[in-house]
């Protein structure tokens, strides 16, 4: 806005008035920086007179102050400042307490305000240049500090109470209602799966290491760290093996030669003996391993689940895991919907990114869209183009299921197969199905199951009103 000063000092003549706009929680203030102080044209000069009422006193008055009809009102207010929105309430005190310019000539005052959100909002509606700068922010810190002084009948404890209970109510109103609380289940649980990944790696060679003192030659029979954890969890002193165990050992293996392997390695183990007592800790240990195991396998269950819910297409297209990645590292789907394509295609490779740049090097062909199949997929010649095609396809899906609804992954399902017929194209040279009539055919076949939908609800409905006429009768 060209009449918002942003973040630079004011160049405006001396002439002009400076009034500072302050929103506390018991109401809206407007305050007038006094132009005869000359401490209040001095950044270090008004940092010194903050900390002294009687000095700042002298740089500001109170002008008006409107206070707030209840709680709930200066939440209300609150809310919408904080997202940079002029209030029915803040533009009637504006337009009430502000001088008003003369038709045709421009104001001789600025609104100082603490949010350039907000300075633009203000700007925009009454075309009032405001400006934020460091002057402005100190006189504003000191307003708030000595502001029950301002207000007559404001103590300082219930101006210490008001403050406390909104910003309860403020926090609370914030968590409960914010657009992006389902998106932070995706986040959080794709997190938790990555270092329980890592923790669980960790533990197993832990176990592999601590029994392998015992049966050192089971690590080379059984491969799998879980499996193996649940083997040393069962088998606990190798000396009790025998014959018997050997159905209990294929259950646990899933494999019948593997399981004579390790009762024969039993019987020769050049293993070293071992304690009641060391058995017991290692059995709890390997516990624990496989409990973790299980925990992940469920946790990965449950975002499979969510992801389907919450964004179809996306999982459709590029897999449960891989979007979860995308749409945590964007912090919520709405953001990653926001995301130019050629963002999409290198989210997780910032750091390589401005390396390139810094270093005028190659720049990044893709970041965690590399996981997806279809770049393993690719040739080396063709792994770039094939990133920037699924990094586009990748950001429709995502806006899809950020913004529209009923879509259940019919969009993402086409353009997976779209990115299969791009993959065979640069193998063969076969030309794949244009954009348009693919979007178009997905959207026929959700007007016809829409539409099939409809009449099954009306069938239904019809079926219930005769019912109901006929126990009238």
């Amino acid at each position: 806005n060209a009449e918002y000063m942003g973040d630079q000092p004011s160049r405006r003549k001396s002439k002009m008035t400076l009034y500072l706009l302050f929103e506390s929680a018991s109401g809206l203030a407007l305050f007038e920086r006094l132009q005869a102080e000359q401490i209040g044209s001095q950044l270090d000069e008004v940092q010194k007179s903050v900390l002294e009422l009687e000095r700042f006193s002298k740089v500001v008055r109170l002008k008006a102050f409107q206070p707030f009809t209840s709680a709930e009102h200066a939440l209300e207010n609150v809310n919408a400042i904080a997202d940079g929105n002029v209030t029915d309430t803040l533009k009637n005190f504006l337009e009430m307490n502000l001088p008003k310019a003369k038709s045709g000539k421009s104001t001789k005052y600025t609104v100082g305000v603490s949010d350039s959100k907000l300075g633009n909002a203000i700007s925009e509606t009454f075309k009032i240049p405001c400006e934020i700068n460091d002057i402005v922010l100190e006189l504003l810190r000191g307003v708030r500090l000595h502001f029950p002084r301002f207000i007559k009948d404001l103590s300082d404890a219930n101006w210490s109470q008001a403050q406390l209970g909104l910003g309860h109510a403020y926090s609370r109103s914030r968590v409960q209602f914010d657009v992006n609380k389902v998106d932070k289940h995706i986040i959080q649980s794709i997190a938790l799966l990555d270092q329980l990944d890592k923790d669980i790696n960790t533990f197993a060679m832990r176990v592999r290491e601590w029994y392998a003192w015992h049966f050192p030659e089971l690590s080379k029979i059984v491969q799998d760290n879980i499996t193996y954890a649940r083997l040393a969890k069962f088998i606990k002193t190798r000396s009790t093996l025998s014959e018997e165990s050997i159905p209990q050992l294929e259950e646990l293996t899933n494999d019948a030669e593997k399981a004579k392997e390790i009762w024969e390695a039993s019987k020769m183990s050049m293993g070293q003996d071992i304690t009641e007592f060391d058995i017991v800790n290692i059995e709890a240990f390997a516990s624990r391993v496989v409990d973790l195991a299980e925990y992940r396998k469920n946790l990965h269950v449950y975002l499979v689940n969510r992801m389907s819910n919450i964004a179809p297409n996306l999982s459709a297209l590029i897999g449960e895991m891989v979007g979860a990645r995308l749409i945590a590292h964007a912090g919520s789907l709405v953001n990653l919907a926001k995301y130019p394509a050629s963002t999409v295609q290198i989210l997780g490779a910032e750091k390589a990114l401005f390396r390139a740049l810094k270093t005028r090097g190659n720049t990044p062909k893709y970041g965690l869209i590399f996981h997806s199949s279809f770049i393993g997929r690719a040739g080396a010649k063709n792994k770039g183009r094939i990133s920037r095609y699924l990094a586009n396809k990748c950001s429709i899906a995502a806006r899809i299921d950020s913004f529209s609804d009923g879509a259940a992954g019919k969009f993402g399902e086409q353009m997976k197969e779209q990115v299969e017929e791009r993959l065979n194209f640069y193998n063969s040279g076969v030309a794949p199905r244009k954009n348009l009539d693919v979007m178009k055919s997905v959207l026929d076949t959700l007007k016809a199951e829409n539409g099939a939908a409809d009449q099954e609800n009306g069938d239904k409905k019809k079926k219930k009103k005769k019912k109901s006429k006929s126990s009238d009768e």
